[in-house]
């Protein structure tokens, strides 16, 4: 607790001293809070312990900051933070806190509907500024955690190949406002499969995106060692160069 205490007095002090922290709002923090929560994903992806503890630093002296603005116009402290989370987590763990879940009532099942107990709908705290593949996998979720799910796999690929479909003929009308609406479906049902066999769908895509990123800085570093553009090369050279990326990714070399 020592260095917390020291980070929040050093948080406190360029509030004072640091223009730039001085003049910060919780509002103009918003996209540093992301871009650190995005590194700290990296981080995890990467596996690197020294760089998931460096990245949370990041994040954590973010949270630190937004906390101490806060303070400073006598709303709230960082220990209110600690606290009211703190209170949370026991409230919605009774079976450790108060005595054991009842009737054999599952962890997972136990927090939603004790959270559900406000009386507001169960995907009501799922925020609107999640990136819309994690979030259609929470709604998804909340909506699962009622009973409103496919008794199987085979009922949610059926539905990615009705919403395929659709999509299909959409494209046939070529109305742009159709063909979004069902993409999205079909982004939807994708983003349930995920769900349904315990992958999240945003931690899959951003691990594609990486893999395709790799790969194509590869075909580009094969494009340079021709001494061509790779605009230049054609899509059968460039798919040719894709194929050795690959391969050389299986064999390890």
């Amino acid at each position: 607790m020592a260095a917390v205490e020291e980070l929040r007095e050093l948080v406190a002090r360029l509030r004072v001293e640091c223009p730039w922290d001085r003049a910060q709002t919780p509002g103009t923090m918003r996209p540093y809070l992301a871009e650190e929560a995005a590194e700290a994903l990296d981080a995890i992806d990467r596996g690197d312990p020294a760089d998931v503890r460096e990245e949370l630093g990041d994040l954590l002296f973010q949270i630190v900051l937004i906390a101490r603005m806060y303070e400073d116009r006598g709303e709230f402290t960082l220990d209110d933070v600690a606290r009211g989370i703190t209170d949370k987590m026991k409230e919605r763990h009774p079976n450790i806190y108060a005595g054991g879940a009842p009737d054999g009532e599952g962890t997972h099942a136990l927090w939603e509907r004790r959270k559900a107990r406000v009386g507001r709908s169960r995907i009501d705290g799922v925020p609107l500024g999640l990136p819309a593949l994690l979030r259609a996998h929470r709604v998804a979720e909340k909506a699962a955690g009622v009973g409103f799910e496919w008794p199987d796999l085979g009922g949610v690929m059926a539905k990615v190949d009705e919403e395929r479909a659709e999509l299909a003929e959409a494209l046939q009308t070529a109305d742009p406002d159709r063909i979004a609406h069902e993409y999205g479906d079909l982004l939807l049902a994708l983003a349930n499969v995920g769900r349904y066999v315990g992958v999240a769908g945003e931690d899959a895509l951003r691990m594609a995106n990486s893999r395709f990123e790799r790969r194509f800085r590869g075909v580009e570093a094969h494009a340079a060692t021709a001494g061509i553009e790779p605009a230049d090369a054609g899509l059968d050279q460039l798919e040719v160069w894709w194929r050795m990326v690959k391969a050389t990714e299986a064999s390890g070399t």
